[in-house]
């Protein structure tokens, strides 16, 4: 088992932080927060004509044709960089459940407008204040159409395309929604990082198109969010990084009592907490990255690990590099709660941590079950 990248994988990795960086990617997250926006238009754009949204999308639909690997670094530094575009919610869940589910004529349709950016998607699932499951989807799906509301829908705004978890009479199903269609009313909601924008969906008597089969749509939904846990776990990896680094060189340019803050004990303690938090959550990262790109039956209990220990690691690095800057930590002028909100985000945007904690038990025991 070979648990480092390759070298042209680290190759488009260096890449990519060289563009975000030269994009001043932060900068521009400040931006949109600070004019109420939810994207940074000019830098989606830029990142289509780089081709990332087309990584794992086949040559024959006018992709790249690679792997997930190539997914998870790209994702680890849009996570460094506060990247605000909706690269997660139509790369890592949109196009996953378009290529592994759609049948052909839904992917020659669908694909290749992904890759040049004509369309952007999005997953609704939420209906509810709590952990979405199987018993409490109540959009329905009957004739051909759907009904019903969908709550926190990631970059629904900008999106042309969802895939909504819907009931129908034998289980739940998977639909493909065209979101200019009549009958779709979009409304934004208020999180706490206003750069990755969130809203509710209606649906009424919406024309939609069946992605897989029409009685496990559950099933197929949890096989996406465990392939976008790993994808996720990166984006949290690079924010964790982004704020250790942060934190260390602030620890080493600040002087109190005639000495720098970094030779005090207490400031040695965090940013140590911070290294065995981020290093942990790397190294289930990477486990969980070859089990996606193996199709491992280890994927679900991979997943989940990555998933935990991950937003624990962002949740302590993002809140240590904060009170490592002091009073300063506290302003907006600093960068510290930019990362802040974004670790609260995405601790909550597939599922909570003890949602993930959950699964991860009882992926564990029907794997000592099988």
């Amino acid at each position: 088992m070979n648990l480092d990248f390759s070298d042209d994988q680290k190759f488009l990795q260096e890449e990519a932080k060289k563009f975000l960086e030269k994009e001043q990617s932060v900068n521009r997250n400040r931006s949109v927060l600070e004019h109420d926006e939810n994207i940074d238009i000019d830098l989606w754009n830029k990142i289509v004509g780089l081709g990332w949204t087309g990584i794992r999308i086949p040559e024959e639909y006018d992709g790249l044709g690679l792997g997930h690997l190539e997914l998870c670094v790209i994702a680890e530094e849009l996570g460094r960089y506060l990247a605000p575009v909706p690269f997660s919610s139509s790369v890592y869940l949109f196009t996953e459940a378009i290529i592994n589910y759609a049948d052909d004529s839904i992917k020659k349709e669908i694909l290749p407008k992904l890759v040049s950016g004509e369309i952007v998607g999005t997953l609704a699932v939420a209906e509810e204040l709590k952990a979405p499951s199987a018993e409490n989807i109540n959009l329905t799906f009957s004739e051909g159409k759907i009904n019903g509301t969908k709550i926190a829908v990631p970059d629904a705004e900008i999106a042309t395309h969802a895939i909504v978890v819907a009931k129908t009479d034998s289980g739940a199903s998977l639909q493909l929604v065209d979101l200019s269609a009549n009958g779709v009313n979009i409304e934004k909601q208020e999180n706490i990082d206003e750069s990755r924008g969130y809203f509710s969906i209606t649906f009424k008597d919406v024309e939609s198109k069946l992605i897989g089969d029409n009685s496990t749509g559950w099933e197929l939904y949890e096989y996406i969010i465990n392939q976008a846990a790993v994808l996720f776990g990166y984006e949290q990896i690079g924010g964790s990084q982004a704020a250790l680094d942060m934190a260390i060189s602030y620890a080493k340019e600040r002087y109190a009592f005639g000495r720098q803050i970094g030779s005090f004990q207490a400031i040695k303690h965090k940013l140590a907490d911070m290294y065995i938090a981020l290093t942990l959550a790397k190294s289930n990262c990477y486990y969980a990255a070859w089990a996606l790109s193996t199709n491992s039956s280890d994927l679900p209990s991979a997943s989940a690990t990555a998933r935990v220990s991950a937003t624990k690691a962002y949740q302590l690095c993002s809140k240590e590099n904060i009170q490592t800057h002091g009073g300063n930590g506290f302003t907006w002028e600093y960068d510290c709660h930019m990362y802040y909100r974004r670790s609260k985000l995405l601790s909550l945007n597939i599922g909570s941590l003890s949602n993930w904690r959950e699964k991860l038990v009882t992926s564990l025991e029907q794997s000592n079950i099988n």
